[in-house]
Protein backbone atom coordinates (compact mmCIF):
# COMPACT_ATOMS: atom_id res chain seq x y z
CA UNK A 1 0.00 0.00 0.00
CA UNK A 2 1.47 3.25 -0.81
CA UNK A 3 1.98 6.08 2.01
CA UNK A 4 -0.62 8.44 -0.04
CA UNK A 5 -3.07 5.30 0.84
CA UNK A 6 -2.10 4.63 4.02
CA UNK A 7 -2.72 8.53 5.09
CA UNK A 8 -6.38 8.42 3.12
CA UNK A 9 -7.36 5.21 4.81
CA UNK A 10 -6.16 5.98 8.01
CA UNK A 11 -7.99 9.12 8.04
CA UNK A 12 -11.17 7.60 6.50
CA UNK A 13 -10.76 4.85 9.61
CA UNK A 14 -11.36 7.94 12.30
CA UNK A 15 -13.94 9.93 10.77
CA UNK A 16 -17.20 8.58 11.82
CA UNK A 17 -15.79 9.22 15.36
CA UNK A 18 -15.31 13.13 14.72
CA UNK A 19 -17.78 13.87 11.59
CA UNK A 20 -21.13 14.11 13.76
CA UNK A 21 -23.36 16.35 12.59
CA UNK A 22 -24.98 18.62 9.74
CA UNK A 23 -25.82 22.16 10.80
CA UNK A 24 -29.35 23.00 9.38
CA UNK A 25 -31.36 25.51 10.41
CA UNK A 26 -32.97 23.37 13.32
CA UNK A 27 -30.11 22.49 14.50
CA UNK A 28 -28.74 25.88 15.02
CA UNK A 29 -31.67 27.31 16.54
CA UNK A 30 -31.81 24.07 19.13
CA UNK A 31 -27.24 24.39 19.32
CA UNK A 32 -27.29 27.72 19.97
CA UNK A 33 -29.53 29.21 21.50
CA UNK A 34 -28.33 27.90 24.98
CA UNK A 35 -24.72 29.33 24.19
CA UNK A 36 -26.32 32.47 23.40
CA UNK A 37 -27.69 32.28 27.54
CA UNK A 38 -24.68 31.69 28.97
CA UNK A 39 -22.91 34.29 26.59
CA UNK A 40 -25.06 36.42 28.27
CA UNK A 41 -23.20 35.85 31.30
CA UNK A 42 -19.67 36.60 30.81
CA UNK A 43 -20.45 39.27 27.61
CA UNK A 44 -18.59 42.24 28.37
CA UNK A 45 -18.28 45.26 25.74
CA UNK A 46 -14.67 45.22 24.38
CA UNK A 47 -13.38 47.31 21.18
CA UNK A 48 -13.05 50.83 20.93
CA UNK A 49 -14.07 52.92 24.11
CA UNK A 50 -15.98 49.58 25.12
CA UNK A 51 -18.45 50.17 22.32
CA UNK A 52 -19.01 46.41 20.91
CA UNK A 53 -19.36 43.53 21.39
CA UNK A 54 -17.32 41.16 19.52
CA UNK A 55 -17.46 37.13 18.55
CA UNK A 56 -15.38 34.52 16.36
CA UNK A 57 -17.67 32.00 14.33
CA UNK A 58 -15.38 29.31 13.32
CA UNK A 59 -16.00 26.36 11.74
CA UNK A 60 -15.34 23.71 9.55
CA UNK A 61 -16.07 20.20 7.58
CA UNK A 62 -13.37 18.94 9.65
CA UNK A 63 -11.05 18.36 6.48
CA UNK A 64 -9.56 21.71 5.86
CA UNK A 65 -8.90 24.42 8.36
CA UNK A 66 -11.73 26.67 9.97
CA UNK A 67 -12.92 29.44 8.00
CA UNK A 68 -12.97 32.35 11.32
CA UNK A 69 -15.04 34.81 11.29
CA UNK A 70 -15.71 38.23 12.94
CA UNK A 71 -19.07 39.82 13.79
CA UNK A 72 -19.33 43.06 15.93
CA UNK A 73 -22.62 44.58 17.32
CA UNK A 74 -23.83 47.35 19.82
CA UNK A 75 -25.57 44.50 21.91
CA UNK A 76 -24.40 41.09 22.39
CA UNK A 77 -27.83 40.35 20.62
CA UNK A 78 -26.60 42.38 17.55
CA UNK A 79 -23.66 40.42 17.20
CA UNK A 80 -24.97 37.27 17.57
CA UNK A 81 -27.98 37.55 14.93
CA UNK A 82 -25.01 38.58 12.65
CA UNK A 83 -23.05 35.99 13.22
CA UNK A 84 -26.26 33.10 13.49
CA UNK A 85 -27.45 34.15 10.02
CA UNK A 86 -24.35 33.90 8.67
CA UNK A 87 -24.07 29.98 9.83
CA UNK A 88 -27.73 29.75 7.69
CA UNK A 89 -26.73 30.75 4.68
CA UNK A 90 -23.33 29.06 5.19
CA UNK A 91 -25.68 25.49 5.65
CA UNK A 92 -28.05 26.55 3.45
CA UNK A 93 -25.47 26.39 0.64
CA UNK A 94 -23.79 23.32 2.55
CA UNK A 95 -24.98 21.20 5.10
CA UNK A 96 -21.42 19.93 5.29
CA UNK A 97 -19.70 22.91 5.67
CA UNK A 98 -20.23 22.93 9.33
CA UNK A 99 -19.40 19.98 10.98
CA UNK A 100 -17.39 21.76 14.20
CA UNK A 101 -18.38 24.73 15.11
CA UNK A 102 -16.77 26.80 17.73
CA UNK A 103 -17.68 30.55 18.57
CA UNK A 104 -15.36 32.87 21.06
CA UNK A 105 -16.46 36.22 22.61
CA UNK A 106 -13.23 38.55 23.26
CA UNK A 107 -13.39 39.92 27.11
CA UNK A 108 -10.50 41.88 27.34
CA UNK A 109 -8.25 44.35 25.10
CA UNK A 110 -5.24 45.77 25.47
CA UNK A 111 -3.75 48.40 23.53
CA UNK A 112 0.02 47.64 22.22
CA UNK A 113 2.69 48.41 19.41
CA UNK A 114 4.47 46.18 17.29
CA UNK A 115 7.69 47.22 18.56
CA UNK A 116 6.60 46.97 22.14
CA UNK A 117 4.91 43.63 21.22
CA UNK A 118 8.24 42.14 19.35
CA UNK A 119 10.29 42.61 22.70
CA UNK A 120 7.42 41.21 25.31
CA UNK A 121 7.78 37.61 23.03
CA UNK A 122 11.52 37.72 23.33
CA UNK A 123 10.30 36.42 27.04
CA UNK A 124 7.69 33.54 26.26
CA UNK A 125 8.27 30.51 25.22
CA UNK A 126 8.18 29.83 21.58
CA UNK A 127 4.20 29.09 21.31
CA UNK A 128 3.08 29.63 24.21
CA UNK A 129 1.78 33.07 23.43
CA UNK A 130 -2.23 32.67 24.82
CA UNK A 131 -3.41 36.04 23.15
CA UNK A 132 -5.21 36.60 20.02
CA UNK A 133 -3.84 40.07 17.68
CA UNK A 134 -6.30 42.86 16.50
CA UNK A 135 -4.24 45.29 14.13
CA UNK A 136 -7.25 48.18 14.62
CA UNK A 137 -9.38 48.36 18.25
CA UNK A 138 -12.54 46.78 16.79
CA UNK A 139 -11.09 43.36 15.61
CA UNK A 140 -12.00 44.25 12.03
CA UNK A 141 -8.79 42.49 11.08
CA UNK A 142 -8.26 40.37 14.36
CA UNK A 143 -6.82 36.65 14.78
CA UNK A 144 -7.57 34.24 17.63
CA UNK A 145 -4.92 32.33 19.64
CA UNK A 146 -5.58 29.31 18.00
CA UNK A 147 -5.31 31.23 14.79
CA UNK A 148 -1.81 32.90 15.15
CA UNK A 149 -0.46 29.20 16.42
CA UNK A 150 -2.02 27.50 13.58
CA UNK A 151 -0.26 29.38 10.89
CA UNK A 152 2.98 29.54 13.11
CA UNK A 153 2.74 33.50 11.99
CA UNK A 154 4.71 33.84 15.77
CA UNK A 155 7.23 31.00 15.11
CA UNK A 156 10.44 31.93 14.13
CA UNK A 157 11.89 28.36 13.69
CA UNK A 158 13.84 25.96 15.78
CA UNK A 159 16.85 28.23 16.60
CA UNK A 160 14.69 30.22 18.19
CA UNK A 161 13.38 29.31 22.13
CA UNK A 162 10.82 32.43 22.09
CA UNK A 163 8.08 33.87 20.09
CA UNK A 164 8.81 35.54 17.00
CA UNK A 165 6.89 37.50 14.17
CA UNK A 166 6.85 35.74 11.65
CA UNK A 167 6.05 38.12 8.90
CA UNK A 168 6.04 35.87 6.23
CA UNK A 169 3.33 33.81 7.90
CA UNK A 170 1.82 36.61 9.32
CA UNK A 171 1.07 38.29 5.74
CA UNK A 172 0.12 34.80 4.22
CA UNK A 173 -2.81 34.19 6.28
CA UNK A 174 -3.93 37.72 6.85
CA UNK A 175 -4.02 37.75 3.50
CA UNK A 176 -7.15 34.82 3.51
CA UNK A 177 -8.50 35.34 6.56
CA UNK A 178 -9.02 39.35 5.62
CA UNK A 179 -7.78 39.66 2.07
CA UNK A 180 -4.59 41.93 2.95
CA UNK A 181 -1.92 42.63 0.87
CA UNK A 182 -0.11 43.76 3.54
CA UNK A 183 0.82 44.14 7.19
CA UNK A 184 2.41 47.22 8.96
CA UNK A 185 5.05 45.79 10.89
CA UNK A 186 6.52 49.43 12.15
CA UNK A 187 7.76 49.54 15.59
CA UNK A 188 5.37 52.46 16.28
CA UNK A 189 2.05 50.81 14.84
CA UNK A 190 -0.46 49.83 16.68
CA UNK A 191 -2.07 46.44 17.72
CA UNK A 192 -4.25 44.93 20.20
CA UNK A 193 -3.90 41.97 22.57
CA UNK A 194 -7.00 40.42 23.36
CA UNK A 195 -8.23 37.28 25.60
CA UNK A 196 -11.50 35.07 24.36
CA UNK A 197 -13.43 32.56 26.06
CA UNK A 198 -16.31 30.26 24.28
CA UNK A 199 -18.28 27.28 23.27
CA UNK A 200 -17.14 24.64 21.07
CA UNK A 201 -19.91 21.97 19.08
CA UNK A 202 -18.79 18.52 20.52
CA UNK A 203 -18.58 15.27 18.52
CA UNK A 204 -20.76 13.19 20.22
CA UNK A 205 -24.77 12.10 19.46
CA UNK A 206 -26.14 14.49 21.71
CA UNK A 207 -24.48 17.57 20.37
CA UNK A 208 -22.89 18.27 23.60
CA UNK A 209 -21.71 21.72 23.95
CA UNK A 210 -18.50 22.53 25.27
CA UNK A 211 -16.97 25.35 27.42
CA UNK A 212 -13.64 26.43 26.57
CA UNK A 213 -11.06 27.70 28.64
CA UNK A 214 -10.39 31.75 29.25
CA UNK A 215 -6.88 33.00 29.76
CA UNK A 216 -4.39 30.64 31.28
CA UNK A 217 -2.19 27.54 30.02
CA UNK A 218 -5.46 25.86 29.29
CA UNK A 219 -6.61 28.35 26.91
CA UNK A 220 -8.62 27.21 23.88
CA UNK A 221 -9.56 23.98 24.75
CA UNK A 222 -12.37 22.61 26.71
CA UNK A 223 -12.67 22.31 29.96
CA UNK A 224 -12.86 18.86 31.48
CA UNK A 225 -14.40 17.98 35.58
CA UNK A 226 -13.57 15.41 36.56
CA UNK A 227 -10.81 14.04 34.59
CA UNK A 228 -12.06 10.52 35.42
CA UNK A 229 -12.16 7.08 33.86
CA UNK A 230 -14.26 7.97 31.16
CA UNK A 231 -12.38 10.63 29.96
CA UNK A 232 -9.07 9.16 30.19
CA UNK A 233 -10.22 6.22 28.19
CA UNK A 234 -11.35 8.21 25.63
CA UNK A 235 -7.93 9.50 25.61
CA UNK A 236 -6.31 6.10 25.32
CA UNK A 237 -9.00 4.72 22.47
CA UNK A 238 -8.11 8.07 19.98
CA UNK A 239 -4.51 8.62 20.77
CA UNK A 240 -4.03 4.76 20.19
CA UNK A 241 -6.46 5.12 16.74
CA UNK A 242 -4.41 7.67 15.95
CA UNK A 243 -0.98 5.37 16.33
CA UNK A 244 -2.64 2.23 14.49
CA UNK A 245 -3.17 4.76 11.82
CA UNK A 246 0.20 5.92 10.90
CA UNK A 247 1.38 1.82 10.47
CA UNK A 248 1.57 1.00 6.79
CA UNK A 249 0.56 -2.64 5.15
CA UNK A 250 4.45 -3.29 5.75
CA UNK A 251 4.48 -2.20 9.80
CA UNK A 252 6.48 0.87 8.80
CA UNK A 253 4.77 4.16 11.09
CA UNK A 254 4.54 7.66 9.11
CA UNK A 255 7.28 8.95 11.83
CA UNK A 256 4.99 12.18 12.45
CA UNK A 257 3.68 15.33 11.16
CA UNK A 258 3.72 19.17 11.18
CA UNK A 259 0.70 20.22 11.50
CA UNK A 260 0.39 23.92 10.97
CA UNK A 261 1.15 23.13 7.34
CA UNK A 262 -0.03 19.99 7.24
CA UNK A 263 3.64 18.11 5.94
CA UNK A 264 4.63 14.87 7.20
CA UNK A 265 8.06 14.27 8.39
CA UNK A 266 10.60 12.97 6.42
CA UNK A 267 12.81 10.69 8.43
CA UNK A 268 12.34 7.55 10.49
CA UNK A 269 13.98 5.86 14.03
CA UNK A 270 13.66 2.64 15.09
CA UNK A 271 13.81 3.12 18.71
CA UNK A 272 10.93 5.04 18.57
CA UNK A 273 9.16 2.26 16.35
CA UNK A 274 9.84 -0.06 19.27
CA UNK A 275 8.97 2.06 21.61
CA UNK A 276 5.95 3.23 19.78
CA UNK A 277 4.77 -0.24 19.28
CA UNK A 278 4.96 -1.05 23.35
CA UNK A 279 3.20 1.58 24.22
CA UNK A 280 0.30 0.47 22.03
CA UNK A 281 0.13 -2.40 23.12
CA UNK A 282 -0.05 -1.02 27.02
CA UNK A 283 -3.29 0.95 25.14
CA UNK A 284 -4.75 -2.56 23.65
CA UNK A 285 -4.77 -4.05 27.07
CA UNK A 286 -7.45 -0.82 27.66
CA UNK A 287 -9.17 -0.69 24.96
CA UNK A 288 -8.69 -5.03 23.23
CA UNK A 289 -9.39 -2.73 19.93
CA UNK A 290 -9.20 -5.23 16.97
CA UNK A 291 -7.52 -2.94 14.16
CA UNK A 292 -5.20 -1.78 17.55
CA UNK A 293 -3.82 -5.42 17.70
CA UNK A 294 -3.59 -5.93 13.62
CA UNK A 295 -1.43 -2.47 13.50
CA UNK A 296 0.87 -3.83 16.79
CA UNK A 297 1.22 -7.16 14.96
CA UNK A 298 2.63 -5.20 11.48
CA UNK A 299 5.10 -2.98 13.70
CA UNK A 300 6.55 -6.07 15.54
CA UNK A 301 7.01 -8.21 12.16
CA UNK A 302 8.86 -5.09 10.33
CA UNK A 303 11.11 -5.23 13.58
CA UNK A 304 11.78 -8.69 13.08
CA UNK A 305 11.93 -8.94 9.38
CA UNK A 306 13.79 -5.05 8.89
CA UNK A 307 15.69 -4.37 12.11
CA UNK A 308 16.88 -6.84 14.05
CA UNK A 309 19.92 -8.82 13.05
CA UNK A 310 22.04 -11.69 14.80
CA UNK A 311 25.67 -11.23 15.04
CA UNK A 312 28.80 -13.92 16.12
CA UNK A 313 30.22 -11.70 19.23
CA UNK A 314 33.55 -12.33 19.59
CA UNK A 315 33.16 -15.67 21.63
CA UNK A 316 31.13 -16.68 19.36
CA UNK A 317 27.77 -16.32 21.07
CA UNK A 318 25.08 -14.91 18.89
CA UNK A 319 23.09 -11.91 19.69
CA UNK A 320 20.84 -9.78 18.42
CA UNK A 321 20.60 -6.16 17.55
CA UNK A 322 18.63 -3.58 16.87
CA UNK A 323 20.11 -1.79 13.77
CA UNK A 324 18.93 1.77 13.34
CA UNK A 325 18.99 4.33 10.54
CA UNK A 326 22.69 4.68 9.67
CA UNK A 327 23.88 1.32 10.59
CA UNK A 328 23.62 2.43 14.24
CA UNK A 329 23.32 -0.15 16.92
CA UNK A 330 21.74 1.97 20.04
CA UNK A 331 21.98 0.49 23.34
CA UNK A 332 18.17 2.23 24.16
CA UNK A 333 16.90 0.47 20.54
CA UNK A 334 17.55 -2.90 21.67
CA UNK A 335 15.98 -2.03 25.23
CA UNK A 336 12.66 -0.81 23.70
CA UNK A 337 12.45 -3.98 21.28
CA UNK A 338 13.08 -5.94 24.53
CA UNK A 339 10.00 -3.94 26.13
CA UNK A 340 7.93 -4.22 23.31
CA UNK A 341 8.57 -7.93 22.53
CA UNK A 342 8.10 -8.74 26.55
CA UNK A 343 4.87 -7.01 26.51
CA UNK A 344 3.38 -8.97 23.44
CA UNK A 345 4.38 -12.35 25.05
CA UNK A 346 2.77 -11.32 28.80
CA UNK A 347 -0.35 -10.47 26.75
CA UNK A 348 -0.60 -13.31 24.69
CA UNK A 349 1.38 -15.94 26.54
CA UNK A 350 2.97 -16.62 22.95
CA UNK A 351 6.10 -17.77 23.52
CA UNK A 352 7.59 -17.73 20.18
CA UNK A 353 9.93 -15.00 20.12
CA UNK A 354 11.62 -16.26 23.31
CA UNK A 355 14.37 -16.90 21.76
CA UNK A 356 15.62 -14.05 20.06
CA UNK A 357 14.52 -12.00 22.87
CA UNK A 358 17.24 -13.89 24.61
CA UNK A 359 19.62 -12.39 22.04
CA UNK A 360 18.63 -8.99 22.30
CA UNK A 361 19.20 -8.98 25.85
CA UNK A 362 22.81 -10.67 25.31
CA UNK A 363 23.36 -8.11 23.01
CA UNK A 364 22.84 -5.46 26.07
CA UNK A 365 25.00 -7.06 27.94
CA UNK A 366 27.73 -6.81 25.72
CA UNK A 367 27.40 -3.32 25.68
CA UNK A 368 27.53 -3.40 29.58
CA UNK A 369 31.85 -2.56 30.68
CA UNK A 370 32.57 -5.14 32.89
CA UNK A 371 34.67 -3.13 35.04
CA UNK A 372 31.80 -0.81 36.52
CA UNK A 373 28.56 -1.70 35.25
CA UNK A 374 28.25 1.52 32.87
CA UNK A 375 27.34 0.85 29.41
CA UNK A 376 28.81 2.01 26.15
CA UNK A 377 25.60 4.07 24.13
CA UNK A 378 26.15 3.36 20.30
CA UNK A 379 28.05 0.91 18.26
CA UNK A 380 28.03 0.43 14.24
CA UNK A 381 26.93 -2.21 12.46
CA UNK A 382 28.57 -4.64 11.32
CA UNK A 383 31.45 -4.94 12.83
CA UNK A 384 30.60 -3.38 16.65
CA UNK A 385 33.14 -0.78 16.43
CA UNK A 386 32.56 1.67 19.09
CA UNK A 387 30.79 4.85 17.53
CA UNK A 388 29.82 6.81 20.63
CA UNK A 389 30.45 5.86 24.28
CA UNK A 390 27.75 8.33 25.39
CA UNK A 391 24.66 9.68 23.43
CA UNK A 392 22.05 10.37 26.07
CA UNK A 393 21.33 9.32 29.56
CA UNK A 394 17.77 7.30 28.56
CA UNK A 395 19.54 4.84 26.96
CA UNK A 396 20.85 3.46 29.93
CA UNK A 397 17.20 3.29 31.88
CA UNK A 398 15.69 1.84 29.08
CA UNK A 399 18.23 -1.00 28.91
CA UNK A 400 18.08 -1.92 33.22
CA UNK A 401 14.08 -1.09 32.61
CA UNK A 402 14.00 -3.69 29.66
CA UNK A 403 16.08 -6.30 31.07
CA UNK A 404 13.67 -6.21 34.70
CA UNK A 405 10.85 -6.54 32.27
CA UNK A 406 12.45 -9.25 30.66
CA UNK A 407 13.34 -11.28 33.72
CA UNK A 408 9.88 -10.87 34.98
CA UNK A 409 8.82 -12.89 32.36
CA UNK A 410 11.56 -15.69 31.83
CA UNK A 411 13.59 -15.59 36.05
CA UNK A 412 16.43 -15.65 34.03
CA UNK A 413 18.98 -14.67 36.30
CA UNK A 414 21.79 -12.88 33.80
CA UNK A 415 19.18 -10.15 33.31
CA UNK A 416 18.74 -9.75 37.16
CA UNK A 417 22.51 -9.73 37.86
CA UNK A 418 23.26 -7.20 34.43
CA UNK A 419 21.06 -4.92 36.10
CA UNK A 420 22.26 -4.62 40.18
CA UNK A 421 25.82 -4.86 38.25
CA UNK A 422 24.48 -1.19 36.07
CA UNK A 423 23.13 -0.09 39.60
CA UNK A 424 26.08 -0.53 41.20
CA UNK A 425 27.34 2.72 38.57
CA UNK A 426 23.70 4.55 38.77
CA UNK A 427 24.59 4.66 42.18
CA UNK A 428 27.99 5.48 42.44
CA UNK A 429 27.54 8.04 39.60
CA UNK A 430 24.29 9.55 41.25
CA UNK A 431 22.13 8.94 38.44
CA UNK A 432 19.30 10.14 40.26
CA UNK A 433 19.76 13.54 39.54
CA UNK A 434 18.90 13.18 36.09
CA UNK A 435 15.46 12.16 37.17
CA UNK A 436 15.26 10.08 34.65
CA UNK A 437 11.47 8.09 33.86
CA UNK A 438 13.37 5.19 32.63
CA UNK A 439 15.35 4.73 35.79
CA UNK A 440 12.01 5.47 37.74
CA UNK A 441 10.35 2.61 35.87
CA UNK A 442 13.71 0.64 36.34
CA UNK A 443 13.75 0.80 39.87
CA UNK A 444 10.51 0.21 41.01
CA UNK A 445 10.73 -3.10 38.51
CA UNK A 446 14.46 -3.84 40.71
CA UNK A 447 12.78 -3.14 43.86
CA UNK A 448 9.87 -6.32 43.55
CA UNK A 449 12.95 -8.97 43.20
CA UNK A 450 15.35 -6.86 45.50
CA UNK A 451 14.06 -4.54 48.16
CA UNK A 452 16.81 -3.27 49.43
CA UNK A 453 16.69 -0.25 50.97
CA UNK A 454 19.18 1.33 48.79
CA UNK A 455 17.25 0.70 45.86
CA UNK A 456 14.41 2.15 47.21
CA UNK A 457 16.32 5.47 48.44
CA UNK A 458 17.62 5.86 44.88
CA UNK A 459 13.97 5.79 43.39
CA UNK A 460 13.05 8.35 45.70
CA UNK A 461 15.75 10.30 45.26
CA UNK A 462 15.25 9.99 41.77
CA UNK A 463 11.56 12.58 42.26
CA UNK A 464 12.02 14.01 45.27
CA UNK A 465 14.09 17.23 44.26
CA UNK A 466 11.95 17.33 41.13
CA UNK A 467 8.40 18.16 42.47
CA UNK A 468 8.51 21.74 41.97
CA UNK A 469 9.51 20.67 38.76
CA UNK A 470 6.81 18.69 38.09
CA UNK A 471 4.39 21.20 39.17
CA UNK A 472 5.41 24.19 37.23
CA UNK A 473 6.66 23.54 34.33
CA UNK A 474 5.25 25.02 31.51
CA UNK A 475 5.32 22.41 28.45
CA UNK A 476 3.49 19.31 29.16
CA UNK A 477 6.75 17.08 29.37
CA UNK A 478 5.03 13.96 28.99
CA UNK A 479 7.63 11.50 30.53
CA UNK A 480 7.23 13.67 33.74
CA UNK A 481 3.60 11.71 34.46
CA UNK A 482 5.63 8.24 33.49
CA UNK A 483 8.21 9.46 36.29
CA UNK A 484 5.80 10.51 39.19
CA UNK A 485 3.49 6.76 37.94
CA UNK A 486 6.32 4.55 38.29
CA UNK A 487 7.48 6.21 41.62
CA UNK A 488 3.92 6.29 42.74
CA UNK A 489 3.90 2.27 42.60
CA UNK A 490 7.32 2.20 44.27
CA UNK A 491 6.17 4.56 46.92
CA UNK A 492 2.56 2.45 47.91
CA UNK A 493 4.60 -1.04 48.19
CA UNK A 494 7.47 0.86 50.36
CA UNK A 495 4.04 2.04 52.48
CA UNK A 496 3.50 -2.05 53.03
CA UNK A 497 6.99 -2.82 54.21
CA UNK A 498 7.42 -2.25 57.77
CA UNK A 499 10.87 -2.21 57.22
CA UNK A 500 11.17 0.14 54.62
CA UNK A 501 8.34 2.84 55.80
CA UNK A 502 11.20 4.92 57.37
CA UNK A 503 12.07 5.86 53.76
CA UNK A 504 8.45 7.79 53.40
CA UNK A 505 10.00 10.69 55.09
CA UNK A 506 12.26 11.39 52.45
CA UNK A 507 9.95 13.11 50.40
CA UNK A 508 7.08 15.47 50.78
CA UNK A 509 4.08 13.06 50.02
CA UNK A 510 1.38 15.76 50.05
CA UNK A 511 3.46 17.93 47.65
CA UNK A 512 4.37 14.66 45.09
CA UNK A 513 0.19 14.16 44.92
CA UNK A 514 -0.63 16.89 44.27
CA UNK A 515 2.64 17.43 41.48
CA UNK A 516 1.03 14.09 40.03
CA UNK A 517 -2.76 14.64 39.75
CA UNK A 518 -1.34 18.48 38.37
CA UNK A 519 0.46 17.10 35.38
CA UNK A 520 -1.72 14.39 34.88
CA UNK A 521 -4.48 17.36 34.10
CA UNK A 522 -1.75 19.26 32.48
CA UNK A 523 -1.29 16.79 29.55
CA UNK A 524 -5.02 17.51 28.17
CA UNK A 525 -3.08 20.60 27.20
CA UNK A 526 -1.33 18.98 24.56
CA UNK A 527 -4.05 17.17 23.48
CA UNK A 528 -5.72 18.09 20.03
CA UNK A 529 -9.11 18.07 21.26
CA UNK A 530 -10.99 19.42 17.58
CA UNK A 531 -11.70 22.62 18.39
CA UNK A 532 -7.98 22.74 18.37
CA UNK A 533 -7.69 20.73 15.37
CA UNK A 534 -9.70 22.91 13.30
CA UNK A 535 -7.70 25.78 13.02
CA UNK A 536 -4.50 23.78 11.23
CA UNK A 537 -4.17 22.78 7.55
CA UNK A 538 -5.97 19.21 7.67
CA UNK A 539 -7.71 18.50 10.95
CA UNK A 540 -9.05 15.20 10.14
CA UNK A 541 -4.98 14.05 10.17
CA UNK A 542 -4.43 15.08 13.77
CA UNK A 543 -7.63 15.39 16.05
CA UNK A 544 -7.55 12.46 18.59
CA UNK A 545 -3.48 12.66 19.10
CA UNK A 546 -0.89 14.55 21.00
CA UNK A 547 1.36 17.31 20.48
CA UNK A 548 4.45 19.21 21.79
CA UNK A 549 3.28 22.71 21.31
CA UNK A 550 7.32 24.20 21.22
CA UNK A 551 8.21 21.95 18.49
CA UNK A 552 5.52 24.01 16.35
CA UNK A 553 2.61 21.38 18.11
CA UNK A 554 4.59 18.36 16.08
CA UNK A 555 2.47 15.20 16.25
CA UNK A 556 5.13 12.08 16.08
CA UNK A 557 4.87 8.84 17.17
CA UNK A 558 7.25 9.29 20.31
CA UNK A 559 5.42 11.94 21.46
CA UNK A 560 1.92 10.27 21.20
CA UNK A 561 3.28 7.27 22.94
CA UNK A 562 4.99 8.95 26.10
CA UNK A 563 1.59 10.65 26.36
CA UNK A 564 -0.47 7.43 26.04
CA UNK A 565 2.09 5.80 28.70
CA UNK A 566 1.63 8.21 31.30
CA UNK A 567 -2.45 8.40 30.70
CA UNK A 568 -2.22 4.68 30.47
CA UNK A 569 -0.81 4.13 34.45
CA UNK A 570 -2.70 7.05 35.66
CA UNK A 571 -6.38 5.58 34.48
CA UNK A 572 -5.40 1.65 35.90
CA UNK A 573 -3.48 3.53 39.12
CA UNK A 574 -4.95 7.00 40.63
CA UNK A 575 -8.20 7.86 38.39
CA UNK A 576 -10.75 5.68 39.96
CA UNK A 577 -9.34 5.75 43.37
CA UNK A 578 -8.69 9.61 44.23
CA UNK A 579 -10.94 11.81 42.18
CA UNK A 580 -11.84 13.68 45.00
CA UNK A 581 -8.32 14.43 46.55
CA UNK A 582 -7.39 15.25 42.35
CA UNK A 583 -10.42 18.02 42.49
CA UNK A 584 -9.07 19.33 45.76
CA UNK A 585 -5.59 19.21 45.29
CA UNK A 586 -5.77 20.82 41.62
CA UNK A 587 -7.83 23.30 43.26
CA UNK A 588 -5.32 24.29 45.54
Amino acid sequence: MSRAALRSGAEAARRDDFNEFHMTDDVISVLLDPIFLRLQDVAVPVGEAGSEYILFFSYTDSHTRARVETFRGQTLADAWRRGTARLRKVAARNPDAIRWLRIDIVDEMRQNDWGTLKRQLTQVKRNYCRQGISLDPNCRHAFLETEINANAMFYGGPKYSHCVVNEKNFVRYARRRHGLASVDFGDETPVWMFSSRGFFIDKDKSHAVHEIAGPGRSAGRRIIEPLDEDVLSALIESSSTFLAGQVGEDGCFIYGWHPCFDREIQAYNGLRHASTTYAMIEAWEVTKDEALWAAIERALAWLRREAIRTIALPDGTEAAFLVDVGNEIKLGANAVAILAFTRHAVVTGCTDHLPMLEKLALGVQYMQRSRDGSFVHVLNYPDLTLKEAFRTIYYEGEAAFGLMRLYSLTRDERWLETVVKAFEHFIAKEHWKHNDHWLSYCVNELTRYRPEERYFRFGIQNVQDYLDFVLNRITTFPTLLELMMAAQAMLERIGEMPDMRHLLDEVDLPKFHRALHFRARYLLNGYFWPELAMFYANPQRIVGSFFIRHHAFRVRIDDVEHYLSGIVAYRSKIAGKTSQIEKEEVSS
